[in-house]
């Protein structure tokens, strides 16, 4: 019996071991894309003290990730309008698979795991239909394509799952485009950005859209708190600079929408490019790279503005922010500014 069982010890030690973790991967808190020198598109891991722990060749230049929740595999998205999404095995730097979009569909730059990472969810263009599309792949059937289902809107760029539910948040951005075109904008007297709730089986379970007034603000990249606040950061698509604000945080079960003058069209060059809660849920950041501009915001003020040419990408670390530079800065809480040979893309993805 003490035989048998010390096998049995030993062989769930043996599979247990066998099973990579994102310790494999060198323990990256954060994913970026970049561009090395030579003009090479990569995907890099981050410490948490912005040393780079790997990097991996991309095919073409991309936007943002999708971490895995429990194995080193990271899902690379394309810059918008992208025809590729890869799955890399961040501990080897191998390519496990490929995503292909549909027919007549491209992926939108950002993608969500089901809690358990058993399911990954793709924002996608039906471009010829002009409707969002999010794409379901089974990440334990070599991702394979299991189903899809409306976005709830035109133009769905990020998509986040919301802590502890089965439920999604698409950032649908108003905005028609077709490939035929470029990313010229096709529709932009009529557009109309929302934020949809769907459920794992693309059920509407509720709809936050904007007045009239922000009829031209494009809410284009998400960041949502523990208790499941959605901060959204907008794009202006008019040509008026004015004092409307880009910045907001809507709280579905209250129905409720605050917006953050002071991140404003004409104090932000009418762009925010990244968003991120802090930890403590108080605190929301996000940066325009027009403006080279990062704002922090606690409960609902303004209280710091940093100047960082190129800023873009922006993170959680702790009750503080990391957030990375097109110059190849990254500038960690305590001031202290790191800096790469490379150019880091829009968005700093967190690892779970």
């Amino acid at each position: 019996m003490a035989t048998r069982r010390s096998f049995l010890t030993s062989l769930l030690a043996a599979s247990l071991l066998a099973r990579p973790t994102w310790a494999d991967a060198g323990c990256p808190a954060f994913l970026s894309a970049a561009m090395r020198p030579d003009g090479q598109y990569v995907l890099c891991g981050l410490s948490a003290s912005a040393q780079i722990t790997f990097e991996i060749p991309l095919p073409a230049r991309g936007h943002a990730a999708a971490a895995h929740p429990l194995r080193p595999e990271a899902v690379a998205f394309a810059r918008r309008p992208g025809t590729f999404a890869i799955v890399l095995d961040c501990s080897s730097g191998h390519q496990k698979a490929s995503l292909a979009a549909p027919a007549g569909r491209h992926f939108c730059g950002h993608g969500a795991f089901s809690a358990e990472g058993d399911l990954l969810f793709t924002t996608e263009n039906d471009y010829d239909a002009a409707r969002g599309m999010i794409g379901v792949w089974d990440a334990r059937q070599n991702y394979a394509r299991v189903g899809e289902f409306p976005s709830g809107g035109v133009g769905p760029h990020d998509i986040k799952r919301l802590p502890g539910e089965e439920v999604l948040v698409v950032a649908n951005g108003g905005i028609e485009t077709h490939p035929s075109t470029g990313r010229a904008k096709l529709n932009l007297p009529t557009m109309r950005a929302n934020l949809s709730y769907l459920d794992f089986s693309g059920n509407r379970l509720s709809k936050m859209e904007l007045d009239a007034d922000h009829q031209r603000n494009s809410i284009r990249h998400l960041a949502v708190s523990a208790d499941g606040g959605v901060g959204f950061a907008m794009q202006w698509q008019g040509d008026a600079i004015n004092d409307l604000p880009l910045l907001g945080i809507h709280r579905r079960q209250m129905d409720e929408t605050v917006l953050f003058d002071e991140a404003s069209v004409r104090n932000m060059h009418g762009y925010l490019g990244s968003i991120a809660f802090a930890n403590d849920g108080t605190s929301l950041a996000t940066t325009s790279p027009r403006r080279g501009m990062l704002q922090v915001f606690k409960a609902e003020h303004l209280s710091e503005e940093v100047a960082i040419a190129d800023v873009c990408g922006v993170a959680t670390l702790g009750d503080a922010f990391v957030v990375t530079s097109g110059t190849g800065a990254i500038q960690l809480p305590n001031a202290t500014v790191r800096t790469h040979n490379l150019a880091w893309d829009n968005h700093l993805i967190p690892v779970s």
